[in-house]
């Protein structure tokens, strides 16, 4: 067994985010063989790599076929085991909405300009990365309009400070930014159009391309899973 992939496991439980241009992910992201043994002895954990083109960094995420055993327990699903309440993970749900919508938008306009219509290789442009393109949201202005469906100012505040401790977002004064999970958490494949024509139709008055379901990375300091 290749030492390295251990290596790099390790690293992923024990900083529970590492980017995207580490060397070691980035072999991990390239490299056939690796990846395929990485991926291997994470599934043996009942784990997987947590990747996202759109995101800076990289997590442990629960493999899907473990999740009814983890989050099924008790004959109850939970929908997390991060300590949120129902409306920490809606403000999740919304601070992902608000924030991560419209940064791949101006990630995959930034790729899509300049194209040269007539090249015939078509090759595509990466990505930018998320850094450079997340601009975050006023916390006054989601007080304002969320607050009296979200526990108002105290209830927000604490849960705004959960997220921000696990690694979602980031505080900057009066910004709420992307933290390193905020983009790793939600897996647009499954829900689609559910949350965004669904639970957040009334935000989004038109309709969106994208919507998600959450995903479970690894916190640092808790047991594996994020709120489903």
């Amino acid at each position: 067994m290749n030492d390295d992939t251990q290596v790099l496991i390790a690293r992923l439980l024990t900083h529970q985010t590492l980017r995207r241009d580490d060397k070691m992910v980035r072999r991990a992201l390239s490299d056939e063989l690796f990846r395929s043994e990485l991926d291997t002895r994470l599934l043996t954990c009942g784990m997987k790599l947590l990747d996202n083109v759109y995101a800076d960094h990289v997590t442990l995420a629960l493999a899907r076929e473990v999740e009814p055993k983890v989050f099924g327990a008790r004959e109850i699903w939970q929908n997390n085991n991060f300590g949120l309440g129902r409306d920490g993970v809606a403000l999740l749900v919304v601070l992902w909405a608000q924030i991560i919508l419209p940064k791949r938008e101006r990630q995959e306009a930034h790729q899509n300009a300049g194209l040269d219509q007539n090249d015939m290789f078509d090759k595509d442009k990466p990505l930018p990365r998320a850094e450079e393109t997340s601009i975050g949201i006023s916390y006054r202005a989601l007080l304002s309009d969320f607050g009296d469906k979200l526990g108002k100012k105290t209830r927000m505040d604490m849960n705004l400070g959960q997220l921000a401790r696990l690694g979602f977002i980031e505080r900057r004064g009066d910004t709420i930014l992307e933290g390193p999970l905020l983009d790793l958490m939600m897996d647009t494949d499954q829900l689609k159009e559910r949350v965004i024509n669904g639970a957040l139709a009334d935000v989004f008055k038109t309709a969106r391309p994208e919507a998600a379901i959450l995903a479970f990375p690894i916190p640092e300091s808790t047991p594996e899973s994020t709120p489903e």
